[in-house]
């Protein structure tokens, strides 16, 4: 006889409601949490015999609402979970429509959870695997814990993952990315191309591997050209519409500023334009701005911006691509793929070549 009835009502369990765990399932099914785990996510590694008391265990404890049972039966999800930094980015819609279409065309399904990085990434992240809600990680966060990714990557949890956009130096994944340092270096060399010898940088923000990356390239490009990174001129900031303003603020405070200025993303370019045109600066006439991203409002604020074009449908469909892959045996995860791809300078109306003389900007503002 198979007990149907939530497992608070069942004879010699507390009577407690409090929600069902995995050490529940493992005390009723008389097995370890690590092999409660492994029947959950990898079912062909346990004998037919324990995940039938597992999936018993299950039922009865009312662990996950049965979800976790469904899955024994079906022994996939079918469904990939996506993890973003800030879902509020508009960066992250093309290469998201890119990864559900390319999922679907695979029989699978998206779920996508937002902002992972802290202390409790590693808790949160079990808990959809340790239920079944889905069959691998595609992660865009390159902020999360390396620890923490790496448990869950190996035994007994073994979940396929993969890195795209983000990546973790040295973290043993297959990766999906541009190289966002090379593509900094020709956003610099435009302006440079353009006469511009005074280049500024807004930064994104702090601790951010593709912040450390594209500052590089920005860097390697003034060198390389002979020309000097001035300390004040490199303006913190972020990812965000408000970090630029900030960034603009803090130009409009120089004695001396740049002819041009090399944002780190769309959004703080954009934030940027509208910062500098509040005070009384004109984009291109008393600043050229180059930006990086091309989000579908680069093309629409005034003046259009120049700014670096990632494949952002090429990374979606490639890493959801890599990770069913993955889900499915294909390629060996013990020698990870690493996919980099190209970047392309979109030229539009925020650059112009600079004045003859390439003399600092002064405004008197009230």
């Amino acid at each position: 006889m198979r007990y149907r009835q939530r497992w608070g009502a069942l004879p010699g369990m507390p009577n407690s409601r409090k929600t069902p765990t995995i050490q529940d399932v493992a005390r009723f099914a008389k097995v370890s949490t690590a092999t409660v785990s492994r029947a959950l996510s990898q079912p062909a590694k346990v004998s037919e015999a324990t995940r039938t008391r597992v999936s018993e265990a299950v039922e009865v404890t009312g662990y996950t609402l049965n979800q976790a049972a469904r899955s024994l039966r079906q022994r996939t999800a079918r469904t990939i979970l996506v993890a973003l930094p800030d879902i509020r980015n508009t960066f992250f819609s093309t290469i998201l429509d890119a990864i559900e279409r390319e999922a679907a065309t695979r029989g699978y399904g998206v779920l996508v959870v937002n902002r992972f990085a802290g202390a409790e990434s590693g808790r949160r992240l079990h808990e959809y695997f340790l239920s079944n809600r889905a069959d691998g990680l595609l992660l865009l966060d390159g902020t999360v814990d390396l620890a923490q990714l790496l448990v869950l990557s190996a035994e007994p949890s073994n979940v396929p993952l993969v890195m795209a956009c983000e990546t973790i130096p040295g973290a043993p994944f297959h990766t999906v990315r541009t190289d966002n340092a090379y593509a900094a270096r020709v956003a610099t060399r435009h302006l440079i191309a353009q006469g511009h010898t005074r280049i500024g940088h807004i930064l994104g923000p702090a601790g951010n591997v593709l912040t450390a990356e594209r500052e590089a390239g920005f860097r390697t490009a003034l060198a390389a050209s002979g020309l000097a990174t001035r300390p004040d001129w490199v303006l913190t900031g972020g990812f965000e519409m408000e970090h630029g303003l900030a960034a603009a603020e803090r130009f409009l405070a120089l004695s001396d500023r740049p002819s041009a200025v090399f944002a780190a993303n769309d959004e703080s370019a954009i934030g940027f334009l509208s910062g500098i045109r509040r005070l009384g600066l004109e984009c291109p006439r008393d600043v050229s701005v180059v930006g990086f991203d091309d989000v579908a409002v680069s093309a629409h604020f005034w003046p259009p911006l120049t700014t670096m074009r990632q494949p952002r449908e090429a990374l979606g469909r490639l890493a959801a691509e890599e990770l069913i892959d993955l889900i499915e045996g294909k390629p060996p995860r013990s020698v990870p793929q690493h996919t980099v791809l190209s970047s392309e300078l979109i030229v539009r109306g925020s650059t112009l070549p600079a004045p003859i003389e390439s003399a600092s900007i002064s405004v008197q503002t009230q």
